[in-house]
This record gives structure tokens, C-alpha cells and sequence, in this order.
């Protein structure tokens, strides 16, 4: 007797059955569950650029006029980034703030809150890619156009100061070391991009954040 069927011998030419091992047969449920599986597994990286790409598709249609992503510019992106600083989390104090410059201000002020550089930074960062992998060319990519480079950089440049905050990037250390005192004062002096504690953001779109556009652009 065949163990492996239970009834009768098997012939050894036959291909296996469904209820033989080695020819297990994928059903189409099965099928179907596998491809839900591997939509739900996107990272969160993934997760979250095709957030920020509906996100800026729907700004578009509620754009006053109506733009397409074809006419699209630096200067709408711009317009964009401008927008989301009403989702901001990020104190940046304004010029005439007691606590301009101050990186740990002792009382709360009515400095408006903003989106973080290192946030919109790599918004953009998504945003770009997001463009290129639903068909746009890399030459007429918005999100990397000089203006909006430009833009980024003011805006790094504007909280520095606003904050506190060194926005530098880490110096390689010297082939003798360093002293104990350059390591406090290294310590000190760490670079913060505002998009993790101290009022920065993470993602900064969500679902929610979908408020009517009005522009003139």
C-alpha cells in the first residue's frame, strides 16, 4: 500500500496530486492572500511616500485655479511647503521673541509653530522620488528644482538661528584623537534637524491634513 495516498498504489509516471507531498497546488485564496500580505509589509518609508504623493496630488486639485502635476513648478512646490507649516509642530521664535537664538526657552511665547527644516527636507526627498516612479522625467522634477533647494536652505538657515540650533554635519575626527574637552564641547553642540524630540516633527502628513488650498500662483 501506497502511505503516502492511503488507497492502492500510485503509478510512478503520474505527476503528483494535490493531496500527495511535493505537489501541493497553490489555491487561488491562497494567492490572494499572499498578495494582501505583501501590500500590507511595505515599510514605512514606502508607507509614508505614497501618503505624501496623495497628499500633493490632492493639494493640486484643490489649488485655486486648478493645477495640473504637468504645469506643476519649484514655485508651487514651494507654495506647498509654505502651506503645510499650519500642521507644523516646531517653535521657531520670531526675530523680536525674548527667546530668539534660545535652544531651550525657559517659559512659552506666541512664536508660531512651523514645520521643521529636516522634516521638509525629506518630504522633498520622497516627494522626488515619488515623481520619477509615476512617470515624470528627472529633468522636469519639480521637487528638485534650484528654487526649491534655495528655499530649503533659507529655511535651514532661518531656524538655525531662530532655535539655537547649529545645523552642521558631523566633522571626521583628526588621525590624533580628540581631547576630552573638544568631546564635552562636541556634546554640546549636537546636531538637531527638528524632526525628532524638542518640537520636531516626523512624518508630517497625514490623512487628516487635508484643509482646503486657496493661491494665487
Amino acid at each position: 500500500m501506497d502511505l503516502a495516498s492511503g488507497s492502492g498504489s500510485h503509478d510512478p509516471g503520474e505527476p503528483p496530486g494535490p493531496s500527495q507531498p511535493g505537489g501541493a497546488v497553490e489555491s487561488p485564496t491562497g494567492r490572494s492572500r499572499l498578495q494582501a500580505t505583501a501590500t500590507q509589509s511595505l515599510s514605512r518609508y514606502e508607507s509614508q511616500k505614497r501618503r505624501d504623493w496623495n497628499t500633493f496630488l490632492q493639494y493640486l486639485k484643490n489649488h485655486k485655479p486648478p493645477l495640473t502635476l504637468a504645469r506643476c513648478s519649484g514655485a508651487h512646490v514651494i507654495e506647498f511647503l509654505k502651506y503645510l507649516d499650519q500642521f507644523g509642530k516646531t517653535k521657531v521664535h520670531v526675530t523680536g521673541c525674548p527667546y530668539f537664538g534660545y535652544p531651550n526657552p525657559p517659559a512659552p511665547c506666541a512664536c508660531p509653530l512651523k514645520q521643521a527644516w529636516g522634516s521638509l527636507d525629506a518630504l522633498i526627498g520622497r516627494l522626488r522620488a515619488a515623481y520619477e516612479e509615476n512617470g515624470g522625467q528627472p529633468e522636469s522634477n519639480p521637487f528638485g528644482a534650484r528654487a526649491v533647494r534655495i528655499y530649503l536652505r533659507e529655511v535651514k538657515d532661518s531656524q538655525a538661528k531662530a532655535r539655537g540650533i547649529p545645523y552642521e554635519k558631523k566633522k571626521r575626527k583628526r588621525a590624533g584623537g580628540s581631547t576630552p574637552s573638544t568631546t564635552a564641547k562636541a556634546a554640546n553642540t549636537s546636531v538637531d534637524d527638528g524632526a525628532g524630540g524638542g518640537g520636531g516633527d516626523g512624518g508630517i502628513i497625514s490623512s487628516s491634513d487635508s484643509a482646503p488650498v486657496t493661491s494665487t500662483l
